[in-house]
């Protein structure tokens, strides 16, 4: 059968049916189907084709141990949020964007430990409590946390000016779920511009800037994870977020604390920023033996 415009992608569709791995099969089918109409309907030039394939080699290429493009290109698309969102749980705290600075692993701190190793910032509290859907206590819970500096960089981008794990912890709830540590209070900033993402932003007259936030990934025994932040509340570009990430359950308030007492127990002087964050876990589901043989 001859390949023409017409009979692509049938003939493209067809090419994978001895797929033994049925979820490969129907994600490559769809792909097709979807790619096949979207270039029918743009009908890209050939110069305007090999300049999408040098942008994604682009892309590629600037990606390194410390660095995320296709992430970031996922985000700025909106599709890293879809995705989180699709996947998320329909009861708990809400999840957002991984994001393209998750790249090293966070040292292990204690409660209380502080994030901040340059001290240069406005001190800050972050406490919470991490629960299950039905209010209980979540003890041994896992935070993995991470920030950018007063300044808008993370650790991985200043290599020469932060110390490794700057603005980083991984920590575990007490008895109760709780937790707590100090930081400093976050700045927006612009995700990176330097690559070819950013030359997109700037193509099509979009900002590259993101609100102040807290990362988290929380996880507990049987319960499902979760990937979210805590957004600070009116920082700027909180409605107009580069990757969509913000959701309104999210936004926190930092607000600045004269507690005494509050600041004792956190080990910090007055004045200090306080932000409270519970994050609350959805239970996975477990099935029955018969339910799981019925699948």
């Amino acid at each position: 059968m001859d390949f023409t415009v017409e009979t692509a992608t049938d003939a493209v569709v067809d090419s994978f049916r001895e797929t033994e791995d049925q979820r490969l099969r129907e994600i490559l089918e769809s792909l097709t189907r979807h790619l096949h109409a979207f270039v029918t309907d743009i009908k890209p030039t050939l110069e305007e084709w090999e300049a999408a394939i040098g942008f994604l080699t682009a892309v590629g290429r600037k990606c390194d141990d410390s660095r995320q493009e296709f992430v970031l290109l996922s985000d700025i698309l909106g599709v890293s949020m879809i995705v989180e969102t699709m996947n998320g749980a329909e009861e708990g705290t809400e999840s957002t964007v991984l994001g393209p600075f998750h790249m090293t692993a966070s040292p292990r701190r204690e409660l209380g430990d502080s994030i901040d190793l340059v001290g240069t910032g406005r001190p800050c509290v972050v406490s919470g409590q991490v629960l299950s859907a039905d209010g209980t206590p979540l003890p041994g819970a896992e935070l993995d946390v991470w920030q950018c500096d007063e300044q808008g960089f993370y650790d991985v981008q200043q290599p020469d000016a932060q110390p490794p794990g700057n603005g980083r912890g991984l920590f575990r709830t007490d008895d109760e779920g709780r937790f707590w540590f100090r930081s400093v209070v976050p700045s927006h900033y612009p995700i990176p511009t330097d690559g070819p993402v950013g030359r997109l932003l700037e193509a099509t007259g979009r900002h590259p800037y993101r609100p102040a936030h807290v990362h988290f990934i929380v996880s507990a025994a049987g319960h499902r994870p979760v990937t979210t932040h805590a957004f600070v509340a009116g920082s700027p570009y909180i409605g107009s977020d580069a990757v969509f990430a913000v959701k309104r359950s999210l936004i926190t308030d930092f607000t600045e604390s004269y507690d005494e007492q509050a600041a004792a127990h956190f080990g910090v002087a007055t004045p200090f920023t306080h932000a409270r964050f519970d994050v609350v876990l959805t239970p996975e589901v477990v099935l029955a033996p018969e339910a799981e043989a019925s699948q």
